[in-house]
């Protein structure tokens, strides 16, 4: 009797033994999978935005690079599957990108692609290429004259508007008293002959 009790108890602690060795194997597993779904790469480009133009004329902007979160640089590819055609353009940056699209201010049937940039923590500005006869051709976008810096103190807002384009920034002037903490600058841009001219506006124009 003895040796039959003997025998159960042993038999009893050879399968808890057995149990507790599955239950490991199972976290083992569930570790190394959880291990390799944390290894998956991130996405290769720190931006990237596809751009239609119309069917079939895609614009796509690919920004890349490593270490520094501002310095890098970016392509610019066109596809037109109706012709078989395919460009690129390519060029660094020293800045972030943060926003692209097209328009078409000189109303000249080509394409302009505009890229905005962060220069500095709330400094942006924008590089502008227009697609033509196969080629990019970059557009200088006008700086702020060496008068409106003095009152420029960032947050840059570019937007678009009936197909025109608008900028509002940020004023500050401890010498000009009439400029009030939280006041604002509007620019209107046009383009003419691959050249900007700037319009300042009043609030609410």
């Amino acid at each position: 009797m003895k040796l039959m009790k003997y025998l159960v108890k042993q038999s009893l602690m050879l399968s808890g033994l057995l149990f507790l060795a599955s239950c490991a194997g199972d976290d083992k597993t569930t570790s190394e999978i959880a291990s390799s779904e944390a290894k998956k790469p991130a996405g290769q480009f720190v931006f990237y935005k596809d751009i239609e133009i119309r069917p079939g004329i895609n614009f796509e902007l690919i920004s890349w690079g490593k270490g520094v979160d501002s310095i890098g640089g970016y392509n610019i590819l066109m596809s037109d599957s109706i012709r078989n055609n395919y460009k690129s353009f390519s060029n660094e940056r020293k800045g972030i990108i943060t926003d692209a699209w097209n328009m078409d201010m000189d109303n000249d049937g080509d394409p302009e692609i505009y890229i905005e940039l962060l220069s500095k923590k709330n400094v942006k500005d924008l590089n502008v290429y227009e697609y033509s006869g196969g080629s990019f051709n970059k557009i200088s976008f006008p700086p702020l004259s060496s008068r409106a810096k003095e009152s420029y103190a960032g947050d840059d807002k570019f937007s678009i508007k009936n197909g025109e384009l608008f900028r509002t920034y940020l004023l500050v002037n401890p010498k000009d008293t009439s400029i009030k903490a939280g006041d604002m600058k509007y620019l209107q841009y046009s383009l003419r002959g691959n050249s900007f001219e700037i319009s300042e506006l009043k609030k609410g124009e």
